[in-house]
């Protein structure tokens, strides 16, 4: 990857809806090489998708929690299995499987507190193998979805 490619994936970082020809455009290159290195960094997996953001309060989740959880084992059947139900929790917007204790972070959003509430006691405090959950509530957002570095 050169630096031509690094300010291609800086533009569709802050417009994925440039056209080809905007996009050539902005990194001053013809459209055919730029449509040529666009499909390479697609097919290299360099990007991974397109997406809209929505904006979760649009949308009525209004609440946005933490949520630390420790695991009471850590073997391979335990992980799996806890990564895969909270996998399908569609209020959980991001897992992060950590180093050290904790051993997961849970980015999760809801309606209100209520709902929080009826989620972690739900769903989950019941997940596989969870020794402990910790959560913490989010007052703002001050960097949010910001595009990778070059």
């Amino acid at each position: 990857m050169d630096a031509l490619d690094r300010k291609i994936l800086t533009e569709l970082q802050m417009d994925g809806r440039l056209t080809v020809t905007e996009l050539a455009a902005r990194v001053k290159l013809s459209v055919s090489p730029c449509h040529r290195r666009l499909r390479d960094l697609e097919r290299e997996g360099a990007i991974r998708g397109y997406r809209a953001v929505v904006d979760p309060a649009a949308v009525g989740l209004n609440f946005e929690a933490l949520v630390f959880v420790t695991l009471r084992w850590e073997d391979a059947d335990t992980v799996s299995a806890f990564e895969e139900a909270v996998a399908a929790v569609p209020h959980v917007l991001q897992a992060q499987r950590l180093f050290g204790d904790p051993d997961y972070l849970l980015r999760v959003a809801t309606t209100d507190l209520a709902a929080f509430q009826q989620l972690y006691d739900q769903r989950l405090a019941r997940l596989p193998g969870v020794q402990r959950l910790n959560s913490t509530l989010v007052m703002k957002h001050i960097v949010d979805d910001r595009p990778l570095p070059e």
